[in-house]
Protein backbone atom coordinates (compact mmCIF):
# COMPACT_ATOMS: atom_id res chain seq x y z
CA UNK A 1 0.00 0.00 0.00
CA UNK A 2 1.05 3.59 -0.58
CA UNK A 3 -0.32 4.75 2.75
CA UNK A 4 1.12 4.02 6.23
CA UNK A 5 -0.54 1.26 8.25
CA UNK A 6 -3.73 2.44 9.96
CA UNK A 7 -3.97 1.77 13.69
CA UNK A 8 -5.74 -1.60 14.07
CA UNK A 9 -7.80 -0.19 16.97
CA UNK A 10 -10.08 1.43 14.38
CA UNK A 11 -11.04 -1.91 12.88
CA UNK A 12 -11.23 -3.69 16.23
CA UNK A 13 -13.72 -1.08 17.45
CA UNK A 14 -15.70 -1.30 14.21
CA UNK A 15 -16.06 -5.07 14.61
CA UNK A 16 -17.17 -4.71 18.23
CA UNK A 17 -19.82 -2.18 17.21
CA UNK A 18 -21.01 -4.45 14.42
CA UNK A 19 -21.36 -7.68 16.41
CA UNK A 20 -23.30 -5.84 19.13
CA UNK A 21 -26.10 -5.43 16.58
CA UNK A 22 -26.32 -9.12 15.64
CA UNK A 23 -29.08 -11.40 16.84
CA UNK A 24 -28.08 -14.11 19.32
CA UNK A 25 -26.14 -17.03 17.85
CA UNK A 26 -25.41 -15.30 14.55
CA UNK A 27 -22.60 -15.71 12.05
CA UNK A 28 -21.63 -12.95 9.60
CA UNK A 29 -19.50 -13.26 6.47
CA UNK A 30 -17.93 -10.50 4.36
CA UNK A 31 -16.22 -11.05 1.01
CA UNK A 32 -13.66 -8.89 -0.75
CA UNK A 33 -14.58 -7.28 -4.06
CA UNK A 34 -14.27 -9.07 -7.37
CA UNK A 35 -11.29 -8.59 -9.63
CA UNK A 36 -12.93 -7.29 -12.78
CA UNK A 37 -11.37 -8.06 -16.20
CA UNK A 38 -10.14 -5.05 -18.17
CA UNK A 39 -8.92 -6.89 -21.25
CA UNK A 40 -7.72 -10.32 -22.37
CA UNK A 41 -4.95 -10.55 -19.80
CA UNK A 42 -5.51 -7.62 -17.42
CA UNK A 43 -7.80 -6.71 -14.55
CA UNK A 44 -8.96 -3.28 -13.52
CA UNK A 45 -7.13 -1.84 -10.52
CA UNK A 46 -8.49 -3.62 -7.45
CA UNK A 47 -10.73 -1.69 -5.08
CA UNK A 48 -11.57 -3.37 -1.77
CA UNK A 49 -15.13 -3.96 -0.62
CA UNK A 50 -15.69 -0.98 1.71
CA UNK A 51 -17.52 -3.01 4.36
CA UNK A 52 -14.76 -5.62 4.58
CA UNK A 53 -12.15 -2.87 4.80
CA UNK A 54 -14.18 -1.04 7.46
CA UNK A 55 -14.24 -4.16 9.64
CA UNK A 56 -10.73 -5.49 9.00
CA UNK A 57 -8.38 -2.96 7.40
CA UNK A 58 -7.42 -5.66 4.89
CA UNK A 59 -6.77 -4.14 1.49
CA UNK A 60 -6.27 -7.24 -0.64
CA UNK A 61 -8.27 -9.30 -3.12
CA UNK A 62 -9.69 -12.79 -2.38
CA UNK A 63 -10.16 -12.16 1.34
CA UNK A 64 -13.04 -13.29 3.60
CA UNK A 65 -13.97 -12.12 7.09
CA UNK A 66 -16.03 -14.40 9.35
CA UNK A 67 -17.53 -13.12 12.61
CA UNK A 68 -19.35 -15.50 14.97
CA UNK A 69 -19.29 -13.99 18.49
CA UNK A 70 -21.29 -16.87 20.03
CA UNK A 71 -19.30 -19.65 18.38
CA UNK A 72 -18.89 -22.59 20.78
CA UNK A 73 -15.27 -22.85 19.63
CA UNK A 74 -13.59 -19.57 20.70
CA UNK A 75 -10.98 -20.02 17.96
CA UNK A 76 -13.54 -19.19 15.28
CA UNK A 77 -15.22 -16.10 16.73
CA UNK A 78 -13.15 -13.81 14.50
CA UNK A 79 -11.46 -15.38 11.49
CA UNK A 80 -9.74 -13.85 8.49
CA UNK A 81 -9.11 -15.91 5.35
CA UNK A 82 -6.43 -14.73 2.91
CA UNK A 83 -5.01 -15.72 -0.43
CA UNK A 84 -1.80 -17.63 0.20
CA UNK A 85 1.18 -16.37 -1.72
CA UNK A 86 3.62 -18.64 -3.57
CA UNK A 87 6.75 -18.31 -5.67
CA UNK A 88 4.74 -17.60 -8.85
CA UNK A 89 2.65 -14.83 -7.20
CA UNK A 90 5.78 -13.33 -5.63
CA UNK A 91 7.39 -13.01 -9.07
CA UNK A 92 4.37 -11.81 -11.05
CA UNK A 93 2.30 -9.84 -8.52
CA UNK A 94 4.58 -9.10 -5.59
CA UNK A 95 3.42 -8.23 -2.09
CA UNK A 96 0.66 -10.17 -0.34
CA UNK A 97 -0.12 -10.24 3.38
CA UNK A 98 1.63 -12.74 5.56
CA UNK A 99 -0.42 -14.01 8.48
CA UNK A 100 1.63 -11.84 10.85
CA UNK A 101 1.08 -8.73 8.74
CA UNK A 102 -2.64 -9.42 8.54
CA UNK A 103 -2.83 -9.74 12.32
CA UNK A 104 -1.02 -6.44 12.72
CA UNK A 105 -3.29 -4.66 10.23
CA UNK A 106 -6.61 -6.05 11.44
CA UNK A 107 -6.20 -6.95 15.10
CA UNK A 108 -7.61 -10.41 14.25
CA UNK A 109 -5.65 -13.25 15.84
CA UNK A 110 -7.02 -16.19 13.84
CA UNK A 111 -5.79 -16.14 10.25
CA UNK A 112 -6.19 -18.98 7.74
CA UNK A 113 -5.51 -19.35 4.05
CA UNK A 114 -8.50 -19.14 1.73
CA UNK A 115 -8.35 -22.86 0.89
CA UNK A 116 -9.44 -23.63 4.48
CA UNK A 117 -12.60 -21.52 4.34
CA UNK A 118 -15.15 -24.13 3.24
CA UNK A 119 -14.04 -26.73 5.79
CA UNK A 120 -13.95 -24.28 8.70
CA UNK A 121 -17.29 -22.74 7.78
CA UNK A 122 -18.94 -26.16 7.55
CA UNK A 123 -17.53 -27.16 10.93
CA UNK A 124 -19.32 -24.27 12.71
CA UNK A 125 -22.20 -23.03 10.54
CA UNK A 126 -24.65 -25.69 11.74
CA UNK A 127 -24.33 -24.38 15.31
CA UNK A 128 -25.46 -20.91 14.23
CA UNK A 129 -29.12 -19.97 13.90
CA UNK A 130 -28.74 -16.79 11.83
CA UNK A 131 -26.37 -16.03 8.96
CA UNK A 132 -25.74 -12.37 8.07
CA UNK A 133 -24.68 -11.82 4.47
CA UNK A 134 -23.64 -8.62 2.78
CA UNK A 135 -24.78 -6.83 -0.38
CA UNK A 136 -24.41 -3.34 -1.80
CA UNK A 137 -27.61 -1.59 -0.68
CA UNK A 138 -26.50 1.92 -1.60
CA UNK A 139 -29.69 3.40 -3.03
CA UNK A 140 -27.75 5.61 -5.43
CA UNK A 141 -26.73 2.64 -7.54
CA UNK A 142 -28.26 -0.59 -8.88
CA UNK A 143 -25.59 -3.17 -9.71
CA UNK A 144 -26.62 -5.40 -12.64
CA UNK A 145 -23.45 -7.53 -12.67
CA UNK A 146 -23.76 -10.68 -10.46
CA UNK A 147 -20.85 -9.72 -8.25
CA UNK A 148 -19.17 -11.83 -5.56
CA UNK A 149 -21.63 -11.08 -2.74
CA UNK A 150 -24.60 -12.08 -4.90
CA UNK A 151 -22.94 -15.30 -6.03
CA UNK A 152 -22.00 -16.11 -2.43
CA UNK A 153 -25.59 -15.64 -1.24
CA UNK A 154 -26.80 -18.09 -3.87
CA UNK A 155 -24.13 -20.60 -2.86
CA UNK A 156 -24.95 -20.34 0.86
CA UNK A 157 -28.71 -20.65 0.37
CA UNK A 158 -28.23 -23.72 -1.78
CA UNK A 159 -25.89 -25.39 0.71
CA UNK A 160 -27.58 -24.33 3.97
CA UNK A 161 -31.24 -23.67 3.07
CA UNK A 162 -32.76 -23.98 6.57
CA UNK A 163 -30.78 -21.23 8.33
CA UNK A 164 -32.32 -17.81 8.97
CA UNK A 165 -30.63 -15.34 6.62
CA UNK A 166 -30.21 -11.70 7.62
CA UNK A 167 -28.91 -8.53 5.97
CA UNK A 168 -25.70 -6.94 7.22
CA UNK A 169 -26.32 -3.78 5.20
CA UNK A 170 -28.77 -2.06 7.60
CA UNK A 171 -26.20 -2.36 10.39
CA UNK A 172 -23.38 -1.11 8.17
CA UNK A 173 -25.53 1.78 6.96
CA UNK A 174 -25.89 3.06 10.51
CA UNK A 175 -22.28 2.44 11.57
CA UNK A 176 -20.43 3.80 8.56
CA UNK A 177 -22.29 7.12 8.52
CA UNK A 178 -20.76 8.18 11.86
CA UNK A 179 -17.02 8.73 11.48
CA UNK A 180 -14.45 8.05 14.19
CA UNK A 181 -11.55 10.41 14.87
CA UNK A 182 -9.23 8.20 12.82
CA UNK A 183 -11.59 8.31 9.85
CA UNK A 184 -11.83 12.08 10.11
CA UNK A 185 -8.03 12.36 10.04
CA UNK A 186 -7.81 10.14 6.96
CA UNK A 187 -10.42 12.30 5.24
CA UNK A 188 -8.44 15.40 6.20
CA UNK A 189 -5.36 13.89 4.59
CA UNK A 190 -7.28 13.23 1.38
CA UNK A 191 -8.51 16.84 1.51
CA UNK A 192 -4.99 18.20 2.02
CA UNK A 193 -3.74 16.34 -1.05
CA UNK A 194 -6.73 17.66 -3.00
CA UNK A 195 -5.91 21.20 -1.86
CA UNK A 196 -2.33 20.97 -3.11
CA UNK A 197 -3.49 19.59 -6.46
CA UNK A 198 -5.95 22.48 -6.85
CA UNK A 199 -3.33 25.12 -6.06
CA UNK A 200 -1.04 23.43 -8.59
CA UNK A 201 -3.84 23.67 -11.17
CA UNK A 202 -4.48 27.35 -10.41
CA UNK A 203 -0.85 28.13 -11.23
CA UNK A 204 -0.86 25.94 -14.34
CA UNK A 205 -4.10 26.91 -16.09
CA UNK A 206 -4.06 29.41 -18.95
CA UNK A 207 -5.79 29.84 -22.31
CA UNK A 208 -4.91 27.09 -24.75
CA UNK A 209 -4.25 24.24 -22.30
CA UNK A 210 -6.23 21.04 -22.78
CA UNK A 211 -8.54 19.69 -20.12
CA UNK A 212 -6.51 16.48 -20.01
CA UNK A 213 -3.33 18.44 -19.34
CA UNK A 214 -4.96 19.82 -16.21
CA UNK A 215 -6.06 16.29 -15.27
CA UNK A 216 -2.42 15.21 -15.58
CA UNK A 217 -1.35 17.90 -13.11
CA UNK A 218 -3.96 16.67 -10.62
CA UNK A 219 -3.00 12.99 -10.73
CA UNK A 220 0.69 13.95 -10.53
CA UNK A 221 0.09 15.65 -7.19
CA UNK A 222 -2.16 12.85 -5.92
CA UNK A 223 0.37 10.12 -6.59
CA UNK A 224 3.34 12.24 -5.48
CA UNK A 225 1.77 12.56 -2.03
CA UNK A 226 0.90 8.90 -1.57
CA UNK A 227 -2.74 9.01 -2.60
CA UNK A 228 -4.15 5.92 -4.26
CA UNK A 229 -5.36 8.12 -7.11
CA UNK A 230 -8.67 9.73 -8.00
CA UNK A 231 -11.55 9.17 -5.60
CA UNK A 232 -13.78 9.17 -8.71
CA UNK A 233 -13.42 9.99 -12.39
CA UNK A 234 -12.43 13.68 -12.41
CA UNK A 235 -14.47 16.36 -14.15
CA UNK A 236 -12.46 19.06 -15.97
CA UNK A 237 -15.27 20.87 -17.78
CA UNK A 238 -14.46 24.11 -19.59
CA UNK A 239 -17.00 26.44 -21.13
CA UNK A 240 -20.19 24.71 -22.31
CA UNK A 241 -18.94 21.37 -20.96
CA UNK A 242 -19.69 22.61 -17.42
CA UNK A 243 -23.39 22.16 -18.14
CA UNK A 244 -22.91 18.39 -18.49
CA UNK A 245 -23.12 17.28 -14.87
CA UNK A 246 -21.03 14.10 -15.26
CA UNK A 247 -18.76 15.30 -18.06
CA UNK A 248 -15.45 13.46 -17.98
CA UNK A 249 -14.20 13.35 -21.58
CA UNK A 250 -11.67 15.99 -20.49
CA UNK A 251 -10.41 16.39 -24.06
CA UNK A 252 -11.21 19.98 -25.04
CA UNK A 253 -9.11 23.14 -25.21
CA UNK A 254 -9.66 25.67 -22.43
CA UNK A 255 -10.42 28.97 -24.15
CA UNK A 256 -9.83 32.56 -23.14
CA UNK A 257 -12.96 33.99 -21.50
CA UNK A 258 -14.39 30.64 -20.40
CA UNK A 259 -14.79 29.23 -16.89
CA UNK A 260 -13.63 25.71 -16.02
CA UNK A 261 -15.71 23.65 -13.59
CA UNK A 262 -13.59 21.16 -11.63
CA UNK A 263 -14.93 18.25 -9.64
CA UNK A 264 -12.17 16.02 -8.28
CA UNK A 265 -10.82 14.56 -5.08
CA UNK A 266 -7.99 12.39 -3.84
CA UNK A 267 -8.38 8.91 -2.41
CA UNK A 268 -6.11 8.18 0.54
CA UNK A 269 -6.12 4.87 2.47
CA UNK A 270 -9.56 4.13 0.95
CA UNK A 271 -11.02 7.42 2.30
CA UNK A 272 -12.06 10.15 -0.08
CA UNK A 273 -12.19 13.88 -0.64
CA UNK A 274 -14.78 15.43 -2.96
CA UNK A 275 -14.20 19.00 -4.10
CA UNK A 276 -15.70 21.27 -6.78
CA UNK A 277 -14.31 24.61 -7.91
CA UNK A 278 -14.86 26.94 -10.87
CA UNK A 279 -12.08 29.15 -12.20
CA UNK A 280 -11.62 31.56 -15.12
CA UNK A 281 -9.29 30.21 -17.81
CA UNK A 282 -7.53 33.57 -18.18
CA UNK A 283 -7.33 34.28 -14.46
CA UNK A 284 -10.06 36.96 -14.35
CA UNK A 285 -13.80 36.52 -13.97
CA UNK A 286 -16.01 38.72 -16.12
CA UNK A 287 -18.57 40.75 -14.15
CA UNK A 288 -21.32 38.28 -15.07
CA UNK A 289 -19.20 35.24 -14.22
CA UNK A 290 -18.32 36.73 -10.85
CA UNK A 291 -21.97 37.58 -10.21
CA UNK A 292 -23.02 33.97 -10.77
CA UNK A 293 -19.98 32.66 -8.84
CA UNK A 294 -20.80 34.82 -5.82
CA UNK A 295 -24.43 33.66 -5.93
CA UNK A 296 -23.32 30.01 -5.75
CA UNK A 297 -20.83 30.88 -3.01
CA UNK A 298 -23.64 32.51 -1.01
CA UNK A 299 -25.85 29.42 -1.35
CA UNK A 300 -22.93 27.25 -0.23
CA UNK A 301 -22.28 29.30 2.91
CA UNK A 302 -25.96 29.34 3.84
CA UNK A 303 -26.28 25.60 3.18
CA UNK A 304 -23.43 24.82 5.56
CA UNK A 305 -25.28 26.73 8.27
CA UNK A 306 -28.39 24.59 7.69
CA UNK A 307 -26.62 21.28 8.32
CA UNK A 308 -26.67 19.98 11.88
CA UNK A 309 -27.53 17.14 14.22
CA UNK A 310 -31.15 16.06 13.86
CA UNK A 311 -31.77 17.81 10.53
CA UNK A 312 -33.80 15.76 8.05
CA UNK A 313 -32.49 15.29 4.53
CA UNK A 314 -35.61 16.46 2.69
CA UNK A 315 -36.14 19.45 4.97
CA UNK A 316 -32.55 20.54 4.42
CA UNK A 317 -32.82 20.35 0.65
CA UNK A 318 -36.09 22.28 0.66
CA UNK A 319 -34.42 25.04 2.68
CA UNK A 320 -31.46 25.13 0.29
CA UNK A 321 -33.94 25.41 -2.58
CA UNK A 322 -35.39 28.56 -1.02
CA UNK A 323 -31.93 30.13 -0.76
CA UNK A 324 -31.15 29.18 -4.36
CA UNK A 325 -34.49 30.58 -5.58
CA UNK A 326 -33.62 33.97 -4.10
CA UNK A 327 -30.26 34.00 -5.87
CA UNK A 328 -31.71 32.97 -9.23
CA UNK A 329 -34.27 35.78 -8.94
CA UNK A 330 -31.45 38.24 -8.27
CA UNK A 331 -29.57 36.95 -11.33
CA UNK A 332 -32.63 37.38 -13.54
CA UNK A 333 -32.69 33.70 -14.44
CA UNK A 334 -36.19 33.04 -13.10
CA UNK A 335 -39.15 35.32 -12.43
CA UNK A 336 -41.52 35.75 -9.51
CA UNK A 337 -44.29 34.57 -11.79
CA UNK A 338 -42.45 31.28 -12.39
CA UNK A 339 -41.94 30.84 -8.65
CA UNK A 340 -45.64 31.44 -7.96
CA UNK A 341 -46.61 28.83 -10.56
CA UNK A 342 -43.98 26.23 -9.59
CA UNK A 343 -44.95 22.72 -8.59
CA UNK A 344 -43.70 20.92 -5.50
CA UNK A 345 -42.20 18.15 -7.63
CA UNK A 346 -40.30 20.53 -9.89
CA UNK A 347 -39.68 23.95 -8.31
CA UNK A 348 -38.52 26.79 -10.54
CA UNK A 349 -34.93 26.72 -9.32
CA UNK A 350 -34.48 23.18 -10.71
CA UNK A 351 -34.10 24.63 -14.21
CA UNK A 352 -30.65 25.93 -13.24
CA UNK A 353 -29.81 23.75 -10.20
CA UNK A 354 -30.97 20.23 -10.92
CA UNK A 355 -28.99 18.04 -8.52
CA UNK A 356 -28.93 17.54 -4.75
CA UNK A 357 -26.86 19.76 -2.50
CA UNK A 358 -25.23 17.14 -0.29
CA UNK A 359 -24.31 13.49 0.13
CA UNK A 360 -22.46 11.52 2.80
CA UNK A 361 -18.71 11.02 2.29
CA UNK A 362 -16.38 8.30 3.55
CA UNK A 363 -14.96 5.03 2.24
CA UNK A 364 -17.38 5.45 -0.66
CA UNK A 365 -17.52 8.89 -2.26
CA UNK A 366 -21.31 8.66 -2.06
CA UNK A 367 -21.03 6.95 1.28
CA UNK A 368 -23.42 4.40 2.70
CA UNK A 369 -25.98 6.16 4.91
CA UNK A 370 -29.71 6.38 5.49
CA UNK A 371 -31.53 8.79 3.20
CA UNK A 372 -34.29 9.15 5.82
CA UNK A 373 -32.04 9.15 8.89
CA UNK A 374 -31.51 12.56 10.53
CA UNK A 375 -28.01 14.00 10.27
CA UNK A 376 -25.85 13.10 13.26
CA UNK A 377 -22.64 14.14 14.99
CA UNK A 378 -19.81 12.43 13.14
CA UNK A 379 -21.40 12.66 9.70
CA UNK A 380 -19.23 14.05 6.89
CA UNK A 381 -21.35 15.66 4.18
CA UNK A 382 -20.53 17.41 0.96
CA UNK A 383 -22.11 20.79 0.26
CA UNK A 384 -22.15 21.42 -3.49
CA UNK A 385 -24.62 23.94 -4.92
CA UNK A 386 -24.34 24.92 -8.55
CA UNK A 387 -25.88 27.14 -11.18
CA UNK A 388 -25.81 25.92 -14.80
CA UNK A 389 -26.73 28.30 -17.62
CA UNK A 390 -26.45 26.56 -21.02
CA UNK A 391 -27.55 29.67 -22.90
CA UNK A 392 -24.52 31.53 -21.48
CA UNK A 393 -22.07 28.62 -21.81
CA UNK A 394 -21.48 28.93 -18.07
CA UNK A 395 -21.65 26.43 -15.22
CA UNK A 396 -20.51 27.13 -11.65
CA UNK A 397 -20.31 24.55 -8.86
CA UNK A 398 -18.57 24.89 -5.50
CA UNK A 399 -18.14 22.03 -3.05
CA UNK A 400 -16.54 21.48 0.35
CA UNK A 401 -16.68 18.60 2.84
CA UNK A 402 -18.34 19.35 6.19
CA UNK A 403 -18.02 17.44 9.47
CA UNK A 404 -20.88 17.73 12.00
CA UNK A 405 -19.59 18.00 15.57
CA UNK A 406 -21.15 18.70 18.96
CA UNK A 407 -19.66 22.20 18.76
CA UNK A 408 -20.88 23.04 15.27
CA UNK A 409 -19.84 22.28 11.72
CA UNK A 410 -16.19 21.96 10.71
CA UNK A 411 -15.23 22.65 7.10
CA UNK A 412 -12.55 20.08 6.25
CA UNK A 413 -11.67 22.16 3.16
CA UNK A 414 -11.54 25.57 4.82
CA UNK A 415 -7.92 25.99 3.68
CA UNK A 416 -8.69 25.40 -0.02
CA UNK A 417 -9.06 28.70 -1.92
CA UNK A 418 -12.73 29.48 -2.54
CA UNK A 419 -13.36 33.24 -2.65
CA UNK A 420 -13.38 34.57 -6.23
CA UNK A 421 -10.78 37.20 -5.37
CA UNK A 422 -8.46 34.60 -3.83
CA UNK A 423 -8.77 32.44 -6.95
CA UNK A 424 -7.78 35.35 -9.17
CA UNK A 425 -4.91 36.37 -6.92
CA UNK A 426 -3.30 32.92 -7.03
CA UNK A 427 -3.82 32.57 -10.78
CA UNK A 428 -2.11 35.91 -11.41
CA UNK A 429 0.69 35.61 -8.85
Amino acid sequence: MKYPTIDQSLFTLNRKNFVKQLKNNSLAIFNSSDEFPRSGDQNFVFKQNPDLFYLSGIDQEQSILLLYPDCPNPLYREVLFLRQTNDYIKVWEGYKYTKEQAKAASGIETIYWLEDFDNILHSIVNYAEHIYLNTNENDRYAHEVPYRDIRFIEKMRAKYPLHHYERSAPIMRALRAVKSNVEVELTKKASAITRDAFIRVLKFTKPGVKEYEIEAEIIHEFIRQGGTGHAYTPIIASGHNANILHYNDNNQECKDGDVILFDFGAEYANYNADMSRSIPVNGRFTPRQREVYNAVHHVMKESIKLIGEGVLWNTYHEQVGEVMTEQLLNLGLISLEEVKKQSASYPAYKKYFMHGTSHHLGIDVHDFAGRYTPFAIGNILTVEPGIYIPEEGLGIRLENNILITANGNVDLMADIPLDAGDIEEIMNS
